[in-house]
């Protein structure tokens, strides 16, 4: 077991570096999410922290479930338990992934969405805040003019950590992500008209 407790303590990082919180789009090992990890003969135990208590419940359990999926995920790795602490929710959320009682399983009527529902809700949202940051940017940083906004292309957008945010988030919704295809769209890739185009 003792190699499979090495091996262990470099996965069950990496696995939680692929769970991302949905709406910054960053990793919640960055984050700081990860309040604690503890690998014994029986498998991973792993604490979660949220900034705030009063997170929405379903953002909440969003990430604790993409955690332990992306833990069992692991060869080997036997017992997996993801608890959310110090969360006005805490005892629901957890009392639902203990049981395997699934979103609607954990909520009941609360839970108005399935979870893949909800997982596109917020990956949506995300994309919305990607794309706004990828046209203020070009606005502060060349001659765009709002009036212009509905003309700009993915080829228009510099390299960098905006545009690879942008693409991503199109990516996880289904949408193009040619260099000739228009920025400025909403969650179904049809194009923004002029007369709605809007930015902060």
């Amino acid at each position: 077991m003792t190699c499979l407790a090495t091996s262990l303590e470099a996965e069950v990082p990496a696995a939680l570096g692929t769970v991302n919180d949905p709406e910054l789009d960053e990793p919640i090992t960055e984050l700081g999410f990860v309040r604690s990890v503890t690998i014994d003969n029986e498998g991973v135990e792993v604490h979660l922290r949220l900034p705030t208590s009063f997170c929405s419940p379903n953002f909440a359990y969003l990430m604790a479930s993409d955690s332990r999926d992306a833990l069992r995920r692991i060869p080997g790795i036997g017992r997996v338990v993801v608890a959310l602490d110090d969360h006005h929710d805490s005892d629901k959320i957890n009392a639902g992934l203990a049981a395997d009682a699934g979103y609607r399983g954990t909520f009941g009527s609360e839970a108005e969405d399935s979870l893949d529902e909800l997982r596109l809700t917020f990956q949506r949202k995300a994309h919305t805040a990607a794309m706004e940051r990828c046209v203020e940017d070009r606005l502060k940083h060349s001659g765009l003019a709002v009036t212009d906004i509905h003309r700009l292309r993915l080829r228009n957008l510099p390299g960098g950590h905006f545009k690879e945010a942008l693409l991503r988030r199109r990516a996880a919704i289904g949408l193009r992500i040619g260099p000739d295809e228009p920025v400025f769209v909403d969650e179904h890739g049809v194009p923004v008209p002029l007369d709605q185009c809007r930015c902060a």
